[in-house]
């Protein structure tokens, strides 16, 4: 038997940076990307710093974290970023996703999973790996592309050169997942690369922007979808998600205690009555972000992989 589905995660994976720097195969249709000029060494550091201090206040507040050191060989610019290649679910299932940057694949380490279940005690029954589509050029990448209602068993994606629709229904299916996808784009018209930049959703309570999404049929689906499984919305405007408002995690720590893990960026970004909404559910941990947001273009949500995975007995 496996534990009832939560939607907050009791355990975190994360990936502490070696070689961390602005990825230009990734900045191709990743619009919030910005190379700081900083030097190499400066941005390593300075990330480090970040991901250290984040590692810190995670476990200061009793929530589980499984750190891994990225290796020094190959290169893996983005390796902080753990939540594009891998997903884990509560019957003990894994899922190895295909990433559209040659340069990411390598991101996929059996070494992690084989220590998720030697080290930290996770108990792993089966594994998905739906990398090979990558041949075909169609990518799908993890709990960056899909957005999972655990609860109510519904996959949210917006499409995008990230996310092919094919591959989404496919492993929605096999996870018994009802996939509810959507279009969703920048202030210049520009698809939205990921779907956990514009979208986070609570057990109670969903952050979203429907102003990303140009078409009102497709706004108003996802606003009666998210409603009729019983969450409050936060709407955020297209400038909050361009400062990371919208790429939160809503975590549990060991007593049960629900929190909102969201930049120090994407926090300062929200509206006093916007933190009132989701302060009625979740503590709301800030985190500072500022080289690994600006030269890695992902955030607070990006950086960890949601471990559902079962314990050993």
């Amino acid at each position: 038997m496996h534990a009832q589905p939560s939607q907050a995660a009791a355990a975190l994976l994360m990936v502490r940076p070696i070689r961390f720097c602005y990825n230009r195969e990734t900045a191709v249709d990743n619009a919030f990307m910005k190379d700081n000029g900083l030097s190499f060494e400066n941005t390593q550091a300075k990330a480090c710093q970040e991901f250290d201090n984040y590692v810190s206040i995670l476990q200061s507040k009793g929530i589980e974290v499984a750190c891994f050191d990225d290796t020094i060989e190959p290169h893996k610019p983005d390796s902080i970023f753990p939540n594009n290649w891998i997903s884990f679910h509560e019957d003990g299932t894994v899922v190895l996703y295909p990433m559209k940057a040659q340069n990411r694949r390598v991101e996929r380490r059996t070494d992690i999973i084989e220590g998720l279940e030697k080290l930290h005690n996770f108990k792993i029954a089966n594994k998905i790996d739906i990398s090979m589509s990558e041949e075909q050029e169609k990518f799908l990448e993890g709990t960056g592309s899909i957005i999972f209602d655990y609860i109510h068993r519904i996959a949210y994606a917006c499409i995008s050169q990230r996310t092919d629709k094919v591959i989404l229904d496919q492993i929605a299916s096999k996870l018994n997942f009802r996939v509810h996808a959507f279009p969703s784009v920048d202030e210049n018209g520009k698809e939205i690369y990921h779907t956990n930049v514009m979208m986070c959703l609570g057990e109670r309570f969903a952050m979203v922007c429907a102003q990303s999404i140009p078409s009102e049929a497709d706004r108003d689906a996802l606003i009666q979808s998210l409603r009729g499984t019983g969450h409050e919305i936060v709407f955020l405007s297209l400038e909050q998600i361009r400062n990371f408002a919208g790429n939160a995690l809503e975590v549990r720590n060991k007593e049960g205690k629900t929190f909102l893990i969201v930049s120090k960026a994407g926090y300062d970004s929200l509206t006093e009555e916007q933190k009132q909404i989701i302060q009625q559910y979740d503590e709301i941990i800030p985190i500072p972000l500022d080289t690994i947001e600006t030269n890695g273009g992902g955030s607070a949500r990006c950086m960890i992989s949601d471990i559902r995975l079962p314990k050993k007995c």
